[in-house]
């Protein structure tokens, strides 16, 4: 596929909870987006802001009360059988992924989504190992419960079962909610390998912002269910007032060379990464010599 060609594409996407009653709820409205292979985006927004309703329309969880999802030109709506096969290669992780283990081995829990999707023999075991070798799942765990493990490797076993059926977008919600920080920074590299090796396009909601600063291309900010801001992340966290008004945090590195600069120093404000942070004071400096 052309990768400049939007592999999911939201067109004036709106969804109404409860239409017509007394609780009637805009969750999202007039929505327009899309989403190329081999992109990392990351969705941020406060809660209640339609994160979890938009992405819920993209493999199809949810119906549009008007507008329309395509997935590779297709309105994933167009019939039932398109709409089931896009569920498998629109992969969709929910936050706390591993309360939804239940088989006997981890194998068996990984290899749930690809066998349901057809698939059996050697290839069902090849695709259960190739997933669980991106999330860093050995052989040696293969067979045990997936509730003897550690939090942060249920977590694996659960995004593995998803990877497994190789899907073309994989869509997380907050992946790293409640894990320490060597769970944290595991699930990420193991989210990245995938993405690069199979040149998917990965879109992860996320209250993390140092997280999604570090590893991703693209950020999506939502606030009263629409679009407030789609960039780099140096475009978007340029706007850390805003973002602030928004009910969102900034990194932390972001907010103090904001307060640097409020107190009259002449630095970037574009800054969202220590790296980054480091690289324009040493610009500076090297400025100042010359």
């Amino acid at each position: 596929m052309d990768p400049t060609t939007p592999i999911i594409e939201v067109k004036n996407l709106t969804h109404v909870y409860s239409a017509g009653t007394p609780f009637e709820h805009v969750a999202i409205k007039d929505i327009d987006l899309s989403f190329r292979p081999g992109e990392l985006v990351g969705l941020i927004g406060h809660t209640g802001s339609g994160k979890s309703t938009l992405i819920q329309h993209l493999n199809g969880l949810l119906k549009p009360t008007s507008g329309q999802v395509l997935f590779k030109g297709e309105n994933i709506w167009k019939d039932k059988k398109f709409t089931h096969s896009v569920r498998g290669k629109v992969g969709l992780v929910f936050q706390y992924p591993e309360y939804q283990l239940f088989e006997e081995t981890c194998w068996k829990d990984i290899a749930f989504g690809p066998k349901n999707q057809g698939i059996s023999g050697d290839e069902l075991d090849a695709r259960v190992r190739r997933a669980a070798g991106f999330v860093g799942i050995g052989d040696d765990l293969l067979e045990k419960s997936p509730f003897d493990l550690s939090g942060g490797q249920k977590r694996r076993v659960a995004i593995a079962g998803v990877i497994a059926m190789e899907p073309d977008v994989l869509i997380l919600d907050e992946p790293t909610a409640g894990l320490d920080a060597a769970g944290r920074d595991s699930v990420l590299e193991n989210i990245r390998a995938y993405q690069r090796a199979q040149n998917a396009a990965v879109i992860m909601v996320s209250h993390a912002m140092e997280e999604v600063a570090a590893i991703c291309s693209r950020l999506i900010v939502m606030n009263h269910a629409g679009v407030a801001m789609d960039g780099t992340p140096a475009e978007v966290f340029v706007h850390s007032e805003e973002l602030t008004e928004m009910g969102l945090s900034v990194p932390q590195v972001t907010t103090v060379f904001r307060l640097l600069r409020e107190r009259g120093i002449d630095l970037p404000a574009d800054v969202y990464t220590v790296p980054y942070a480091l690289a324009r004071l040493a610009e500076r400096k090297e400025g100042r010599r010359c």
